[in-house]
């Protein structure tokens, strides 16, 4: 009887999965496919309706906006408490890692290898592809929102109050009223945690009750993310269609071969210049990307590196074997610092552009700024979506025209969504290539089968894996458990 039963298991283990719609429904992957899919969709239709009568956006392109800004404003709501928690829990870690400088500093060399390759990728694309010279017609010059120099980032470094707060005023002539809006500075915040990690660092015991605390603090934090996460299909049909109804297909054909270009840069570091990097350091590269991917994917969605940071953090621990204690420094401290994406490709293939538009000829010295710029002022992007900071320090760097960045606003989120996904694959990558330098990675956790979809089941302790759609069941499980 046994044996019948023993052959039974084998043969249920052995036959095939069988396809479930109920599970592909509940994918995460999956309802993010759907939701890109009908926002376009009903971007195209808004778009369509045109405006009313008023010359006002019309109900539907309204209501794609409200839920697509929405969605933002929680995952930016969350920015600062992140940061804070995250960076001073990830260098308080740092007491629990044998040669913690050695480590901290070869990430950081790491980190510049990277970006170094990236920004000649892309330098090399602008020079061959010229993408400035093919720009359509239609494009106007117009000064940037926000601009970036080395001195406002210098200055930008010294906090002006504990949170980073910034105020700023606006007099309404029309109304007679004067509107004020409370913002963050990401690089303030990141110097005040710093500094409040390394003082509890230096504080030792009597500061542990703190660091305990913080580090209760950044899990709570991470749980009200993943709420945010589980809506992202909804927040990812709001942005997709409000970006099309805004900007239709005319400004992407007119700057068609400047988006082709930045996705060919993106292409070639994400799916050719990291794997070469994996498997010269004797790893897998479909083991790297089924582990990364749920990081990747979430990043492509949400347009943000420290919004993605939670999960970022959980598959480089438990997929790519990565040791917690490490981890837990690098990939927070590479959220805010790491953008191969933002701070490497899209400025030097936006300056080139800038440059060729402008009929402006650059020498080998603005190049080798380009790459200066891209390896030393990363931080300035500081894991915020959009990367118009990092474009316009580099154009200043340069002395071209800060004009020229209203040129490339127009198709920035859509470029912005391949820059996010590659900024937290390096994110993920660097911290396992300096796990496997260091003889610190674990390979047999690395090398375990992952199975199905991208998100792998973690809820069995056999299986070291991520899942986020089992963890946002697990979640559901324990609220209606009353735990």
């Amino acid at each position: 009887m046994s044996n019948r039963t023993a052959s039974a298991s084998t043969d249920t283990e052995s036959a095939p999965k069988r396809f479930s719609p109920r599970k592909l429904l509940g994918s995460f992957g999956f309802q993010i496919l759907v939701a890109l899919v009908l926002g376009i969709i009903l971007g195209l239709v808004a778009r369509g309706i045109g405006p009313d009568a008023e010359d006002a956006p019309n109900g539907l392109a309204a209501t794609l906006d409200v839920i697509g800004t929405s969605y933002v404003t929680l995952l930016k709501a969350a920015v600062v408490p992140l940061i804070f928690t995250a960076i001073v829990a990830s260098i308080s870690n740092l007491r629990r890692v044998r040669n913690a400088a050695r480590l901290a500093g070869q990430t950081l060399l790491w980190f510049a290898i990277t970006a170094l390759i990236a920004v000649t990728i892309g330098i090399v694309l602008g020079l061959v592809i010229q993408p400035g010279s093919r720009a359509g017609e239609g494009l106007e010059p117009s000064d940037p929102y926000t601009v970036g120099s080395w001195w406002n980032f210098l200055i930008g470094l010294i906090p002006q109050n504990f949170l980073g707060l910034q105020v700023s005023s606006s007099f309404d002539a029309e109304a007679g009223a004067v509107a004020s809006s409370v913002g963050f500075n990401v690089l303030q915040v990141i110097v005040v945690s710093a500094v409040i990690g390394l003082a509890a660092l230096r504080v030792g015991k009597k500061a542990e009750p703190f660091l305990s605390f913080v580090e209760s603090t950044l899990k709570v934090i991470q749980r009200v993310l993943w709420w945010i996460i589980r809506i992202a299909p909804i927040g990812t049909l709001g942005l997709i269609g409000s970006a099309v109804v805004k900007y239709g297909w005319e400004k992407l054909a007119s700057l068609g071969w400047f988006a082709i270009a930045i996705y060919i840069g993106l292409a070639l570091v994400l799916f050719a210049v990291y794997p070469i990097l994996v498997r010269s350091h004797g790893l897998s590269i479909r083991q790297y990307f089924s582990g990364a991917w749920p990081a990747i994917q979430l990043a492509f969605v949400s347009r943000s590196s420290i919004g993605t940071l939670p999960v970022t953090e959980r598959v480089t621990e438990r997929n790519l074997g990565v040791p917690s204690a490490y981890a837990s420094f690098a990939v927070p401290f590479g959220a805010t610092t790491k953008m191969d994406g933002c701070a490497a490709i899209y400025p030097a293939i936006a300056a080139i552009f800038v440059a060729q538009f402008f009929n402006i000829e650059l020498t080998p010295l603005h190049y080798v700024l380009i790459a200066i710029v891209s390896v030393f002022g990363s931080a300035a992007t500081a894991g915020t979506t959009g990367a118009t900071v990092m474009l316009t320090l580099t154009l200043s760097t340069l002395g071209l025209p800060l004009e020229g960045v209203g040129l490339l606003l127009a198709i920035d989120p859509i470029l912005d969504m391949g820059r996010t996904a590659v900024n937290v694959a390096g994110q993920a990558l660097v911290p396992t290539i300096v796990a496997k330098r260091e003889g610190i990675l674990d390979e047999k956790l690395y090398n375990a089968p992952r199975q199905g979809l991208p998100f792998v089941d973690d809820s069995a302790e056999e299986t070291p894996a991520v899942d986020l759609d089992a963890e946002i069941a697990a979640h559901d499980e324990e609220v209606h458990a009353g735990r």
